[in-house]
């Protein structure tokens, strides 16, 4: 009964979901179960009927599984089609099989019939389900209802000394007690996974809303240094306009080449405090720059070459089979880069870098041939401060990437080879990064 549960809500397993998501399999399930109980329905009435003989209104009875096939084909589309199911329609639901059930104990024996237990199951799945206000509505609703059938009913003529002959009561208390026990089984387990993937969701949000506002502070903080940073650049870049042109400085080739080198590092640091801000919104004069993928991944490897901070190689393949135009997004391409110092950080010899795209979205995977990310860092990916000295690509920088991931809408997924090395995959859409 599991696997056709499963099948039915395509999902198996505890991923975190937000509560909306848990409503719909919840309401997935109830579907379900609705199936297995018209299922039931038809197969009592027809043993009741033509095996032990008694006497049954079939035409109003069958109207009530009749109703409920009707029900499933129509909302069965409707709930997949949507992405969370609220707290009043499963109550609503609930509902209606509740009126179902008393419509088929009215026309058998009211409260005497030992199906009525089923509203206590009904009474378990509003309490695992639903909210306080909910449950305790459906319990007064039900608990009415049934008092209601105590006084109101189409009483059950069975023939004589057939309940003496047969012990129907026994046997119907019995197989009530195995329906139930069941049904309970297979459904209320799978709705406390719901729950607890829902928890886990919850979990999860509270801690990606720490690491948003630990991500602000740090933005606060770098674009406060970046224009703090500013005045004192520029002042070094004139200077060293200046040496240059200095007689003692200008006949000296190696002083010379020592402040070409120092204008150089100069003008670097200044481009970087440029993209804090303008990452930071603090700067917007510069029109985004729109290039093919290809192009931008070059440019960012040849930024890290420039460098000169690795001797590893490097290799992109791709992108295949689409090379899109995107926007040359700086705080993409500075996370790029520092999964590149990451690997050489780590004594990888090569990296290849492999693009796969097209209109729906971008694989970017780092392949290296390094010692790996420890065990520890991949149990708490991207979470601040886990690293430690030593440990080279292994620290601050998979935080960041793994937030500015998520701001684009994309997942990372890291992992180590089987032959060796790490493996990190940026997935992302394709119009995250496309031009507007």
């Amino acid at each position: 009964m599991g696997s056709l549960f499963d099948l039915l809500t395509g999902q198996t397993d505890d991923t975190p979901m937000a509560p909306g998501a848990a409503g719909r399999r919840n309401m997935l399930l109830l579907i379900q179960l609705r199936w297995l109980a018209v299922f039931g329905q038809a197969l009592t009435i027809a043993i009741v009927h033509w095996g032990y003989g008694i006497t049954l209104p079939l035409g109003w009875l069958l109207l009530a599984p009749a109703a409920l096939v009707v029900l499933n084909l129509v909302s069965l589309p409707l709930v997949k089609r949507r992405k969370a199911i609220t707290d009043g329609e499963i109550f609503t639901a609930l509902c209606i099989d509740a009126g179902a059930l008393t419509w088929l104990l009215y026309f058998s024996g009211g409260a005497t019939n030992p199906f009525s237990a089923l509203f206590v199951m009904q009474i378990v799945l509003a309490a695992v389900l639903l909210r306080r206000r909910y449950v305790w509505a459906f319990v007064l609703g039900t608990s009415a209802i049934l008092a209601a059938l105590t006084l109101f009913h189409q009483p059950l003529l069975l023939p004589d000394g057939a309940d003496e002959r047969l012990g129907l009561l026994v046997q119907g208390s019995l197989i009530n007690f195995m329906l139930i026990a069941v049904l309970l089984a297979a459904f209320v387990s799978r709705t406390i996974r719901n729950v607890r993937a829902r928890d886990a969701w919850m979990a999860e949000s509270k801690q990606q809303a720490a690491e948003q506002e630990h991500i602000v502070r740090m933005g606060l903080l770098a674009s406060g240094a970046a224009h703090e940073l500013g005045t004192p650049l520029a002042s070094l870049s004139v200077i060293l306009g200046d040496w240059r042109h200095i007689p003692a400085i200008a006949e000296d080739d190696d002083l010379a080449t020592d402040v070409i080198q120092m204008q150089a590092e100069v003008d670097r640091c200044k481009s970087i405090v440029t993209n804090i801000l303008m990452a930071a919104g603090a700067a917007r004069g510069q029109a985004p720059r729109v290039m093919r993928l290809s192009q931008f991944l070059a440019e960012v490897v040849q930024e890290w070459r420039e460098r000169g901070q690795g001797q590893m190689k490097v290799q992109v393949l791709g992108p295949s089979p689409h090379d899109p135009h995107i926007i040359a997004d700086e705080a993409f391409r500075q996370v790029l880069s520092a999964l590149i110092d990451n690997a050489s950080e780590a004594d990888a010899g090569s990296l290849s870098l492999n693009a796969v795209a097209d209109s729906e979205q971008i694989i970017l995977s780092f392949l290296d041939d390094g010692p790996g990310i420890p065990q520890d860092i991949l149990s708490k990916l991207g979470q601040p401060y886990q690293s430690t000295k030593g440990r080279a690509g292994a620290g601050l920088g998979l935080f960041l990437l793994v937030n500015t991931m998520r701001t684009l809408g994309g997942e990372v997924v890291a992992s180590n080879r089987r032959e060796g090395g790490a493996s990190v995959q940026l997935r992302l859409p394709t119009e995250a990064l496309a031009p507007k």
